[in-house]
Formats: structure tokens, C-alpha cells, sequence
């Protein structure tokens, strides 16, 4: 299986790529712009492989995706590329919208043409036997909850930033492809990501590398917003299932079954390092920022089989110490706002 892997060399996509790499003996494209979020150090234990491709270019570059569908004999997409962080969407909106709607738009156009099996039939729904596109997005695309209750499936989707409004549109594309094309199209959606090669603009990298240092650690409001946290590598366990087994045209929430409160995470942090608490600076609160969210895994676990590994305190002490044994990688990048 020849499979193209978007946004390869940022945290998912890196850990992805090593976690399918160590599995099977599958050949892997990684296609990824590397901006300030992508890292070809996340992949430098791989990078040796006859198996994996590294291609430096822009999912927007149709001629380009089109030279990578025909030179690899493309399988699989996983499409992981995407402008991610909330704070950033707020300041500059539309290189989001270019990205992630626009960017996702032209992989499905190439993957479309690339394997139908009549290109002369523009009418044609049938493609070669075996393709699948898997698009990766959030649960921030279903806004956010109450004190109770969960995101299914089934949610109506209501985006409050720029961001998540950017993927919730991408979301809804890869979804008609499906529909109207019969594109054999996946989408997941998944909670808030914590693990190794995290790029330190998110909350938990961050305050491990401020708490090292003894640095204020800035956290938005009171804290108490909370978030359900998966580590990457259950969230990359989770897709190889959906790559194997998942439904075309569903949707499969994949979520750690880890509430907690952003206060709550960063104490555990100040704690594990024994670190004062004191550290902990409260700034203004982002705009429009969502005070819950929370995944039902009940699909993805009834229908594939999956759930999730690790505990939250144990995937965290794991964290720390990754990142503490690799200060040289992170204090190499460059942190750029708070979550």
C-alpha cells in the first residue's frame, strides 16, 4: 500500500507516520510545506527508510499532487495538513481558510481523478478497489457543551473560531465528495492531542517547557475549561483502525476519555516537576473561546474496536519526561502564544 501522508512532519502527522511504519510494510509519501509547526527532526529516526518519501510542497499545488498520485501510484490519503491553532486563526483568518478548505479541496479533486477507474466519463462514481481518503479534524467543529453531555456523530456542527470554522467547511466538502461522487471518504474527528514533538505554542508543551525554566505559566481566564485529552499515539492507533476497517462515508469521533480542567492539567505539570504553583499567571481570556468539550467513543468502540490506552496521569508523566530528555528539541522551536 502506497499511502500519502499531508502535514507529515508536524506532531500527529509524525507520530503517525513512525507509529505505521514500525507496523506494516507500507510505503510512505510525506507531502508537508514546513511551516513553523512542521519539523523533519520529528522524523529523523525514519528518515533512512527505502519506505518513506519526504516532499516539501503546499497541498494547494494541484500540478504537484497530481506528479505525486502518478509517481507513487497513490493508495491511501491521509490528510492530516492543516492550520491548527485557535490563537493564530484569530490574528490572521485567512491563510485557514486557504489551507484548510482550499488545500483540502484541490486532495480531493487530484484523488478523485487519479482513481476513477474512466476518466472519460465525467459522471463516473467508480474508482479502483481498495482507496480511501481519510480526513482528519476536530471535535472543535461541534462549538462546545454544557457542564453535561457529549459530542456524538450525530451533532450538528457549530464552529466559534475562525479555525474550527475553516474545518468544520472542509469537513462538510470531503463529505459531499462522498455524497456526490461516491469518493470513498472518512472523516474523523478527535479531542485535544498531548505527546511527544508537540509544539510548544499548544497548552500541555508549553507549560512543561515554562515549567522548567521556572517561567510564568499563562493560562487564559480561570482555567476551568475543559478539555478531553487523547495521547497521539491511541489518536494514531485510532486511524490505523479506520484506515483498515472504518466505513466509507462515515464519521468517527475518536476521543481519550480524559476530562479535565486546563488548571487542573497545569498543577499536575507544576507537581510532577515540583515546581510551585506560583508560577501560574492568569491573563485575559481568549475571545469566543469554548468552555467544554467532550467525545462519545461509543461508535468507534461498537463498530472497530477501539479504544483508548492510556490513562491521562500516566500518558502526562510520560510527556514530561520526553520532554525533559529532549530539551535540546524543544527549546530548538520557537513558542509563540498560549491555549
Amino acid at each position: 500500500m502506497n499511502i500519502l501522508v499531508t502535514g507529515g512532519a508536524g506532531f500527529i502527522g509524525s507520530n503517525f507516520i513512525k507509529f505505521m511504519l514500525s507496523r506494516y510494510d507500507y510505503t510512505i509519501i510525506n507531502l508537508d510545506l514546513l511551516t513553523y509547526a512542521g519539523n523533519l527532526l520529528n522524523l529523523k529516526s525514519i528518515q533512512h527508510l527505502k519506505r518513506y518519501h519526504f516532499i516539501q510542497g503546499d497541498i494547494q499545488d494541484r500540478n504537484l499532487l497530481e506528479d505525486i498520485f502518478q509517481k507513487y501510484d497513490i493508495h491511501t490519503v491521509i490528510h492530516f495538513a492543516a492550520e491548527s491553532h485557535v490563537d493564530r486563526s484569530i490574528e490572521d483568518p485567512e491563510i485557514f481558510i486557504k489551507t484548510n478548505v482550499l488545500g483540502t479541496q484541490a486532495l480531493l479533486d487530484t484523488a478523485k481523478e487519479y482513481w476513477k477507474t474512466d476518466n472519460r466519463n465525467k459522471f463516473s462514481t467508480e474508482y479502483k478497489q481498495g482507496v480511501k481518503f481519510i480526513h482528519i479534524s476536530t471535535d472543535e467543529v461541534y462549538g462546545e457543551l454544557g457542564k453535561t453531555g457529549y459530542f456524538t456523530e450525530k451533532t450538528n456542527l457549530a464552529p466559534n473560531s475562525p479555525y474550527s470554522a475553516s474545518k468544520a467547511a472542509s469537513d462538510m466538502i470531503a463529505k459531499a465528495y462522498y455524497e456526490t461522487f461516491q469518493l470513498p471518504v472518512v472523516i474523523t474527528r478527535c479531542s485535544n492531542n498531548y505527546g511527544p514533538y508537540q509544539h510548544p505554542e499548544k497548552l500541555i508543551p508549553l507549560m512543561i517547557q515554562r515549567a522548567i525554566y521556572e517561567q510564568p505559566l499563562p493560562l487564559y481566564g480561570d482555567g476551568k475549561q475543559v478539555r478531553d485529552w487523547l495521547h497521539v499515539e491511541d489518536h494514531c492507533s485510532a486511524i490505523d483502525i479506520v484506515l483498515h476497517k472504518g466505513r466509507n462515508g462515515e464519521t468517527y469521533n475518536i476521543g481519550g476519555n480524559n476530562e479535565k480542567e486546563n488548571l487542573e492539567i497545569v498543577k499536575f505539570i507544576l507537581k510532577s516537576l515540583q515546581k510551585s504553583e506560583d508560577l501560574i499567571s492568569f491573563v485575559p481570556d481568549r475571545l469566543g473561546h469554548d468552555r467544554r468539550y467532550a467525545i462519545d467513543n461509543f461508535k468507534i468502540t461498537s463498530e472497530l474496536g477501539w479504544s483508548p490506552a492510556f490513562a491521562l496521569d500516566e500518558g502526562l508523566k510520560q510527556t514530561i519526561q520526553w520532554f525533559i530528555r529532549n530539551k535540546q528539541w524543544m527549546d530548538s522551536i520557537n513558542s509563540v502564544g498560549i491555549v
